[in-house]
């Protein structure tokens, strides 16, 4: 979710050879939210279980698809949320309702047998429990992955971590990344490749993107803390939606113009919650701390056993993945001796 800059920013094209030996740190919440809502059955829009029962797919997303990123010579660095700012709690209580209504419309579709209908809405429904988060980090503590925990904002610390050199880049797919003042930001890290486009017969490539902040900067005219104006007046995790009637064109008029924060709100009707300057001071200075970022082997005996004892994976799958991740092991412990 978050902010919507596609309309204005323009993302270059690149290959995943292009980011070998990167460190990135990956906004862990963004992708797990993407795995559970996108692998899932295509006809009842179930997400996959293990024998008793419990949710698999984010398991499956994280564990495959990490690997290509490791194969690819990407050094990856999950970023887990922590504690949301007060001021986000409306938001979530949104949510949580949406997902509610979701799961009511999943099951209606399911019963009229509306096939595009049931995917939409499943993927609506989705849930990230607490279970399921610490199911994610004792995955990649195996696959020899690391991960930090954040204070508050996963996106605002992976920038502290890029701000402090210890990533090249943050990975996420949304847009709020730059408003935090990511110098780098790439998107479409775990959703490269064939795509089916919604609700159409038809299939688009999808490679990863890179965003450079001051690029986009000098080539839109802004300064960074109007693109934070920019992005309040369009709408973000804390004003949903935005400013009634004005969309990024009109917002980016509208700063352009007047300029600063309280000359940009003295032109709208303001109907949330948080002010424009609460919303603003947070991306400016979110909760961020140094973190040391630890260093986890591969394990592939307890690896396999989690994934084909404990959650019925494909033996024959785990095992040819399990090969590859130990030979991009042996590479990246050579790569670390001079990339650290």
């Amino acid at each position: 979710m978050g902010v919507n800059l596609s309309e204005l920013v323009q993302a270059e094209q690149i290959e995943f050879g292009d980011l070998a030996n990167r460190t990135i740190a990956v906004d862990a919440y963004n992708v797990l939210y993407q795995f559970l809502s996108s692998i899932r059955d295509r006809f009842t829009g179930e997400p996959l279980r293990n024998s008793k029962g419990e949710i698999t797919s984010h398991i499956s997303g994280l564990f495959y698809r990490t690997s290509k990123l490791m194969e690819n010579g990407l050094v990856p660095v999950f970023v887990f949320d922590g504690k949301p700012p007060e001021f986000k709690k409306e938001t979530i209580e949104a949510r949580i309702k949406v997902r509610t209504q979701a799961e009511v419309r999943w099951k209606e579709a399911l019963e009229a047998g509306d096939t595009d209908k049931v995917r939409m809405y499943a993927q609506g429904a989705t849930r990230l429990t607490q279970e399921m988060k610490e199911q994610s980090k004792r995955l990649l503590e195996l696959m020899g992955v690391s991960w930090v925990q954040a204070p508050s904002e996963g996106e605002a610390q992976a920038t502290h971590l890029l701000d402090k050199g210890q990533v090249w880049a943050v990975g996420s797919q949304d847009w709020d990344s730059l408003l935090f003042g990511a110098k780098r930001l790439v998107k479409n890290l775990t959703i490269s490749g064939r795509k089916k486009l919604p609700r159409k017969e038809k299939y688009i490539t999808v490679k990863p993107e890179l965003i450079e902040l001051e690029k986009v900067l000098a080539k839109i005219g802004l300064t960074r803390e109007q693109l934070i104006i920019l992005g309040i007046l369009i709408g973000t995790d804390y004003n949903p939606g935005g400013v009634k009637g004005i969309g990024p064109k009109t917002a980016f008029k509208l700063v352009k113009e007047k300029g600063g924060l309280e000359q940009v709100f003295a032109e709208v009707n303001w109907e949330f919650k948080p002010t424009p300057q609460e919303i603003f001071d947070f991306f400016m200075n979110p909760p961020a701390e140094d973190a040391e970022i630890p260093s986890f082997s591969l394990q592939p005996e307890k690896l396999r056993e989690m994934l084909v004892e404990e959650n019925n994976f494909s033996p024959e799958r785990i095992d040819s993945t399990l090969r590859k991740l130990q030979q991009s092991g042996r590479s990246q412990s050579s790569l670390n001796k001079f990339f650290g």
